[in-house]
């Protein structure tokens, strides 16, 4: 009798619609953004199914979360700031090969760049790359090892140098400058946002545009944008954990969250929350982003293969420029 009832409750937990649950690992700018889009997602999945949802968020460094998943933290989707931490899952065999091509733009929902965060009236006069190579110049920016924003703020700096100069021992001159600068590396984004604003340090802060943004809004005296002539077409992207919704047998609620992202609702949300939606007509409505010159990943270093394995490995060029620099203290 008991086998029985055993067989039984097995086929009936088969048969369940799925996990009420999800759980989002994301990168540290994201939380406001994913716990607004948590509301709107709840209302759309109550409509279209009946049922309640919740969605558990989980924020720190890009490439520091994308470990976490690796080493088991239960995500049911990914929505990091670089395509290449999200490969690194995927040759873990967590997510499905191929991945960027389940959803549009290359499963980036939304784009962002780098701009200056500067104090009231500017000090130091910060209004272009070269600017912040100058002595006396205070930068913060968080450590590439575990940020993503800080992976594309550096490619930001050497880009903008390769494309004027064509020349890359000119562009490593110039992040070497530029991290000679540096007086502190946060983990990520949100903490180096926390040592600019709240602890004071720094004459200017390379930011995403939505962080910078969110400190003007919160202190609209205090601060101002500077945008570059030029920076980095940054495309955040997101992805389904194949092995964790199999298991859980949540995939269409994890499916639907990713595809949401896509809808009119959420791209409207995407940009109140200052990044730059992928929907050109909501897009064109925005007012907020200045238009800059944005170049992309590939025409600067080909792919996210190639930018870790020359500048961020062991050994790259970003640990090269920082023992030089400490040498010369």
């Amino acid at each position: 009798m008991l086998k029985y009832l055993i067989l039984i409750l097995f086929i009936l937990s088969c048969g369940k619609s799925g996990s009420s649950d999800l759980l989002n690992v994301s990168y540290d700018p994201t939380r406001e953004l994913y716990r607004d889009y948590a509301t709107l997602f709840g209302k759309h999945w109550k409509s279209k199914t009946g049922q309640d949802i919740s969605v558990n968020q989980s924020h720190g460094g890009s490439g520091k979360q994308a470990r976490s998943v690796i080493e088991g933290l239960d995500a049911d989707v990914v929505t990091l700031a670089l395509a290449y931490d999200i490969d690194t899952i995927a040759k873990h065999g967590l997510i499905n090969q191929g991945w960027k091509k389940r959803l549009p733009a290359n499963s980036s929902p939304y784009v962002s760049t780098i701009v200056f965060l500067v104090r009231a009236k500017n000090p130091k006069n910060i209004r272009e790359w070269t600017d912040l190579i100058r002595p006396g110049v205070s930068i913060i920016v968080p450590n590439p090892k575990t940020s993503g924003a800080a992976r594309w703020a550096y490619l930001a700096a050497w880009g903008q140098e390769y494309l004027r100069s064509k020349d890359k021992s000119k562009s490593d001159a110039f992040v070497k400058a530029l991290y000679a600068n540096v007086p502190i590396l946060d983990s990520g984004a949100r903490a180096s946002l926390t040592t600019f604003v709240e602890r004071g340090m720094g004459d200017v802060l390379l930011a995403w545009e939505n962080e910078a943004f969110l400190a003007l809004k919160e202190a609209p005296q205090g601060f101002e944008i500077v945008y570059p002539a030029q920076s980095i077409l940054a495309e955040p992207s997101v992805a389904l954990v194949d092995k964790t919704v199999d298991r859980k047998n949540n995939r269409k609620a994890a499916e639907e969250y990713l595809n949401y992202l896509y809808s009119d609702e959420a791209q409207e949300l995407v940009a109140r929350h200052y990044y730059r939606p992928q929907n050109p007509k909501i897009l064109a409505k925005q007012t907020n982003f200045k238009q800059i010159h944005l170049f992309r990943l590939e025409e600067i270093v080909g792919s996210w293969d190639e930018a870790q394995k020359t500048h961020f490995a062991d050994n790259g060029t970003f640990d090269r420029i920082m023992k030089e620099n400490k040498a010369q203290q």
